[in-house]
């Protein structure tokens, strides 16, 4: 007797599984999108106080004699007691506005060049390739945060007037022009596009590492995040100085700063107020910042695309 064939829609009915690594078809670009934009929020405003005491307290060069401080603790505990709870959050909406928007496209183009550059294997170790896609990724990025994050620098300094973030951004068009809102972006480039390059290289190295078989487990992200963000932190410190100077010299009572005009000249200039040690201002906030800042993103990132996957029914 024969074998009754199956059903012509049997094999359609199995379930489709998908390498977490990988987003269903169809998905990708709105997953990752979303994830990004989850990843950078909660990024930015869970460790945003200790952002500020990096930025406004310690980094600044030639502050004005009230926010001279000697460690993060004297900072936070100055800023409690003289400013009140509110100045570490000063600015915090212009990071939210910015920050969803910028890391959405942030990791739709990391996913995107990676794909492109071949680097989805699972197993293999793709350093050039993922540095590459990170490098493309910042740029596009600060391409669309880089207003946000200097009207949140200029909220975030000590002897700031400004009422807000509107006040903020109607004054610098104002008073100093549209240029203001973009000179640190070559700066800014010059800093994250290495610092990028070293975190998704690195990310993806140490994945392969402690994660081989690539499955989601936040623990290990957020270890692996860490550590990725902190060499980057380290090696890209110099760079971060002479943004935060172009960022903030509109608010300077240093006319030499005031009047410092690009890239080079910021690099020059502190040099030569502090020497070599001027270029590692705020190197410790600023790891002690960006370790759990990376963690939290890139556990948050994973999460999102976690829970986006969904298979075809």
């Amino acid at each position: 007797m024969a074998t009754p064939s199956p059903a012509p829609n049997a094999l359609a009915q199995e379930p489709i599984e998908y390498d977490y690594e990988g987003l269903a078809p169809g998905t990708s670009l709105g997953a990752n999108l979303a994830a990004g934009a989850f990843a950078g929020i909660m990024e930015h405003t869970v460790m945003y106080p200790v952002d500020a005491i990096k930025v406004t307290r310690l980094q600044v060069i030639s502050p004005s004699p009230g926010a001279v401080y000697n460690s993060m603790g004297n900072a936070a505990a100055r800023m409690f007691q003289r400013e009140g709870l509110r100045s570490m959050w000063r600015g915090v909406n212009s990071v939210i506005l910015g920050a969803g928007p910028a890391h959405a496209v942030y990791f739709a183009t990391y996913e995107g060049a990676k794909e492109l550059l071949g680097a989805t294997s699972s197993t293999e170790h793709h350093i050039l390739e993922t540095a590459t896609a990170g490098a493309l990724a910042t740029m596009a990025s600060d391409a669309l945060m880089n207003p946000f994050d200097v009207v949140k620098q200029r909220l975030q300094l000590h002897d700031s007037t400004y009422r807000g973030s509107i006040d903020c951004a109607a004054t610098m068009y104002r008073t100093e022009g549209l240029r203001s809102f973009f000179i640190s972006y070559p700066a800014t480039i010059c800093m994250t596009i290495p610092f990028a390059a070293i975190q998704f290289a690195a990310y993806d190295s140490f994945s392969k590492i402690f994660n081989p078989s690539g499955s989601y487990d936040p623990l290990k992200h957020s270890i692996v995040g860490g550590l990725a963000g902190s060499l980057g932190a380290v090696l890209t410190n110099p760079l971060d100085v002479v943004k935060t100077l172009l960022q903030t010299r509109g608010s300077s009572p240093d006319p030499r700063i005031r009047s410092c005009n690009g890239l080079w000249d910021a690099t020059k200039l502190v040099y030569q107020l502090e020497g070599y040690r001027g270029f590692g201002r705020g190197m410790i906030p600023r790891t002690v910042n960006i370790a759990p800042s990376t963690a939290i993103c890139w556990m948050s990132y994973e999460m999102a695309r976690h829970y986006l996957i969904k298979s075809p029914e």
